[in-house]
């Protein structure tokens, strides 16, 4: 029995080896699987050398040209005018823009003033006795007197004597203590230097003021200037009374300014010069972005392509009979999303877009807009 089994077992593996044999001769020859092989398509564009105009941008934040910190110089409650004290408010030239209570000092000015009248009365006795050809023009002045006006300029003396008794009576020093008064009553009206908008207010109606402190900021707004900043190589492009043009970040307006200032001194961390351009209009306010383009010169043999096909900033790529090459270029000039190159003959074709991916000997397909129509 156990030989049966065992002849079983031969015959069995026999059979499996010829089997195995066999599939292994059969699948010899049989051809390897091929692959199709990916073949980007590509945009691509053709070298065309030209005089380049090269423009130099610049950008900055409009401050207005007049503007002014309001500050009080005095202490007091804050009353109200005819105009609200509030961001927004227009004020006309001389118009009061805040006013503070000032009826306590306005007491002490008057008490002064007839203390100089009183003054003035005690020495009339004396000026007739031993002063009589100086007696008419004092009295004029007395008779002028009024307390509810402004103290007029006291009399010229015609000789030093003269001057020795008006001074020793304290004539002067009555008269120049009022003087300073009026001049401190005018600080509690703070008048509009120039017609324009109040663009910060920092207290209101009612509030105790007190002396330095700020109330607000004032500006013109129909004049405004913006600094910008540009390399120092460039800083001949920049003269006062040049005319240049701004617009906005999304180019759809436009304003015509004029360089008023320039810097003296470069900046020595970046190596620019600061420049101060005037510019008008109703549409503008403050704090507003502009941008402006200045004509700096013409490269000649140039060609701009965007920045986001340059490689490590000297490179580019060209499509040489569907291959790609990597040729080094060089570059003239940079702006905010194109570079101007050299080096590059007419009619070289390099890519119009990036190509994820991209290296030396790339295989690739040029797009052409015909075959796809």
């Amino acid at each position: 029995m156990r030989k049966i089994i065992s002849v079983i077992i031969a015959v069995l593996l026999l059979a499996g080896s010829i089997i195995l044999a066999k599939y292994l001769i059969d699948n010899k020859n049989k051809p390897k699987p091929r692959f199709n092989k990916v073949v980007k398509t590509v945009f691509t564009q053709e070298v065309n050398n030209k005089t380049i105009p090269i423009y130099i941008s610049a950008n900055g934040n409009l401050v207005a040209k007049n503007k002014i910190d309001l500050y009080s110089e005095v202490q007091g409650i804050l009353v109200k005018t005819g105009k609200e004290f509030k961001s927004g408010t227009k004020f006309y030239k001389g118009e009061i823009l805040a006013k503070i209570n000032s009826d306590e000092f306005y007491a002490n000015l008057q008490a002064q003033k007839s203390n100089l009248y009183n003054v003035l009365t005690s020495i009339m006795p004396d000026i007739r006795l031993d002063y009589a050809s100086e007696y008419e023009k004092w009295q004029n002045y007395l008779a002028n007197f009024d307390i509810n006006k402004t103290v007029s300029k006291l009399p010229e003396t015609n000789s030093d004597k003269e001057k020795y008794f008006i001074s020793g009576r304290g004539i002067l020093t009555s008269y120049y203590n009022v003087k300073n008064l009026e001049v401190k009553l005018g600080k509690y009206n703070l008048r509009a230097p120039f017609t324009g908008v109040l663009t910060e207010a920092m207290v209101n109606n009612g509030t105790l003021v007190r002396s330095g402190q700020k109330l607000g900021e004032f500006i013109d707004p129909s004049v405004y200037e913006m600094g910008v900043s540009v390399k120092s190589e460039f800083k001949n492009l920049l003269q006062v009374g040049k005319e240049v043009n701004l617009t906005n970040l999304k180019n759809t307006k436009n304003w015509n300014g004029k360089v008023v200032r320039i810097n003296g001194k470069v900046d020595g961390a970046t190596q620019t010069i600061k420049a101060f351009i005037e510019v008008k209009g109703s549409d503008l306010k403050e704090g507003q972005y502009l941008e402006v383009a200045l004509n700096a010169k013409s490269e000649e043999n140039a060609f701009e392509v965007s920045r986001k096909l340059l490689v490590d900033n000297s490179k580019l790529y060209v499509v040489k009979d569907t291959i790609l090459d990597l040729v080094n270029v060089n570059m003239v000039f940079e702006n905010k999303n194109s570079v101007v190159i050299k080096g590059l003959e007419n009619g070289t074709i390099i890519l119009a877009k990036p190509v994820s991916g991209a290296h030396s000997g790339m295989l690739v397909k040029v797009f052409n807009e015909n075959e796809n129509q």
